[in-house]
C-alpha cells in the first residue's frame, strides 16, 4: 500500500485514498511513498505504462482511465551523438503518446484518482499540452473538465482541447495568470485542481519515464538525462523513479545515478537562474517570452524539488535562446524523423551547449527527451 508524505516537512497522510492537494502544514507538494519494496518481477508484459501498475497509486478494483499511454520509443541516434559531441545519444520520444505529449502520463494518473474519489470534475491551468491531456482523459472518464490557458496558446492546441469537449477559458497573460483563475474556479466549484505538483498523482505517472529508460537500456542507467523543464514534474518524476529502482532492487545497488540536466528557454529560465545562484527556490520570471510554450512557466511550484534533483545528481541547468531552439528542433526532426516539439529542440541544443562548455562529459551516454509533437505548434 502507499501513503502521502510532504516533500519538505514531516507531515504524513497515512490514508493515501483520501483527496490530497498541497501539504496542509507548509503548502509544499506531497509525494507518494510505498510501504514496502515493489519487486521488479511485478512488471508485466503490458505494452503501456501500466506494466508498472504495481508501483503506481492504484487500488485493484478501481477503474484505470487509460488510452494506452507510455512505452514510447527510445531511439539511439549515432549521427546526433557525433554532432553534439558525446559518445552515445538516445532520444526518448514522448510525442507519440496519446494527446501527443508526455503530459498524458501524469494526467492519466490524476484523472484515475479523481474518478476513484468520485470528484465532481477536474480543472487545470495549462501552457498547452497539459490542457489537451486533461481534456482527453476527462472525456475518457466521462468527467466534467475546465481548462484555463493563456490567450497566446498555439491554435492547434486550443483546437484539440475544444475537440475533446472541455470547457476552455483563454486568459490574458501567462500560465501564472491561468493558475490564479483555476484556483478561484476550483474553490467555488469543488473541481479537483490538478495543476503541476499541486497534487501528488501527476508525478507518479511521470516517473514511469524513468522506469522505461532503465528497462529499454537493458535495466541500466545512462550517464546523463537532459529534460526540457517548465513546471518540473517530468524531471521530479524521473528522479523519483531512479531512487525507487535502486531502493527496490530493480537495479544493482552499485549502479551510478545519472546526472540530471534541465533545459529552459532564455526568455523564461527561473530554474536556471536559481540553480546558478545557489538558491533553494526560484524567483518568478518577469515577462516570460518563448515560442516553446511548455517552457513558458515563470513561477513553477515544483522549483524546490527540481533544484534539489539537480544538486543531488550532480547535474546542471542550461538556458537556450529562441533561434537555437528553432535550430535544435529542425535538426532533430530533419535528421531523425522525430516530429520534435520546440521543447525537444531546446533539450538537444542545451546538450550541445553543456558539452561545449565542459559541463557534460564527451564520453557520456546521454538520454535527451523530446516531450511533445511538433504538429501541435505548426499553424
Amino acid at each position: 500500500m502507499w501513503s502521502l508524505h510532504c516533500s519538505v516537512c514531516s507531515y504524513a497522510q497515512p490514508d493515501g485514498l483520501q483527496l490530497a492537494s498541497l501539504c496542509p502544514d507548509c503548502s509544499q507538494p506531497l509525494m507518494v511513498r510505498h510501504a514496502a519494496a515493489v519487486p521488479r518481477d511485478r512488471v508485466t508484459a503490458e505494452r503501456s505504462l501500466w506494466r508498472y501498475g504495481a508501483a503506481l497509486p492504484f487500488v485493484p478494483g478501481e477503474t484505470a482511465v487509460t488510452l494506452g499511454e507510455g512505452m514510447t520509443p527510445l531511439l539511439e541516434l549515432p549521427h546526433l551523438a557525433k554532432e553534439i559531441g558525446v559518445r552515445r545519444l538516445w532520444v526518448k520520444d514522448e510525442g507519440i503518446n496519446p494527446t501527443a505529449s508526455f503530459k498524458a502520463r501524469g494526467l492519466m494518473m490524476a484523472v484515475t484518482r479523481a474518478k476513484a474519489l468520485k470528484l465532481p470534475g477536474v480543472c487545470v491551468p495549462t501552457a498547452g499540452n497539459a490542457g489537451i491531456a486533461l481534456a482527453a482523459y476527462a472525456a475518457a472518464a466521462r468527467m466534467p473538465c475546465r481548462i484555463y490557458a493563456p490567450d497566446t496558446t498555439p491554435p492547434p492546441i486550443v483546437g484539440s482541447i475544444r475537440a475533446f469537449g472541455a470547457e476552455l477559458e483563454l486568459v490574458a497573460g501567462h500560465i501564472g495568470d491561468a493558475g490564479k483563475a483555476t484556483m478561484a474556479f476550483a474553490k467555488e466549484s469543488g473541481f479537483f485542481n490538478v495543476a503541476t505538483v499541486r497534487e501528488p498523482y501527476r508525478v507518479e505517472g511521470m516517473k514511469t519515464m524513468g522506469y522505461e529508460v532503465a528497462e529499454q537500456l537493458g535495466w541500466r542507467l545512462p550517464d546523463a538525462i537532459v529534460y526540457p523543464t517548465g513546471g518540473g514534474e517530468g524531471t521530479i518524476g524521473i528522479w523519483k523513479a531512479i531512487g525507487e529502482m535502486l531502493d527496490w532492487g530493480w537495479l544493482p545497488k552499485s549502479a551510478a545515478k545519472p546526472k540530471m540536466y534541465i533545459a529552459q528557454a532564455a526568455g523564461c529560465s527561473p530554474l536556471v537562474r536559481a540553480f546558478k545562484a545557489g538558491e533553494e527556490k526560484a524567483t518568478p520570471w518577469a515577462d516570460p517570452v518563448t515560442h516553446a510554450s511548455g517552457l513558458r512557466v515563470p513561477g513553477p511550484l515544483g522549483d524546490r524539488l527540481t533544484l534539489r534533483c539537480l544538486r543531488e545528481s550532480g547535474g546542471d541547468a542550461e538556458a537556450v535562446g529562441e533561434e537555437a531552439i528553432r535550430s535544435g528542433t529542425f535538426l532533430l526532426a530533419s535528421t531523425s524523423g522525430i516530429d520534435a516539439a520546440p521543447e525537444g529542440g531546446a533539450a538537444l541544443e542545451a546538450t550541445r551547449q553543456l558539452v561545449a562548455s565542459g559541463r557534460l562529459a564527451r564520453d557520456a551516454e546521454v538520454v535527451v527527451f523530446n516531450t511533445g509533437s511538433g504538429a501541435s505548434y505548426r499553424w
